[in-house]
């Protein structure tokens, strides 16, 4: 079954999600907690889909995509000025990026993710003694 992505933003009392569709965003909630902001999304999502005729899905369909500096703010524990190191991208410019001073290119975005996956490939591999 198809995967519906929610855009997630950090707010001040929790976090908001929308979905798009064509351009035009259909679907809106927020959720105090990313458990809540998913089952809220779920919902939202349904209840359009009602509206459009389309089918409802499950939690499982649903996925939820990070701006840079929501992403940094629901993991606080990834330091920006390590991560741009390792990305190879001058701290001042991840720091703009994660206060939103600046906005990313596709392709600075696309290299910022794909070191994140790899600390957590390498988190997942790791045994302690």
């Amino acid at each position: 079954m198809t995967t519906i992505r929610f855009t997630v933003g950090k707010t001040s009392t929790g976090f908001d999600a929308y979905y798009e569709n064509n351009g035009s965003i259909v679907a809106v909630t927020t959720g105090d907690t990313m458990t809540e902001l998913r089952h809220n999304a779920l919902e939202a999502y349904n209840l359009y889909a009602v509206e459009a005729g389309r089918k409802a899905i499950n939690i499982e369909n649903i996925s939820f995509e990070f701006d840079l500096p929501s992403f940094f703010e629901y993991y606080p524990v990834i330091s920006a000025k390590a991560l741009s190191a390792r990305v190879g991208i001058n701290n001042t410019l991840l720091s703009q990026y994660v206060t939103g001073i600046k906005k990313p290119s596709a392709k600075q975005v696309n290299r910022i993710l794909t070191e994140v996956k790899a600390i957590g490939k390498e988190l997942s591999e790791i045994e302690l003694a």
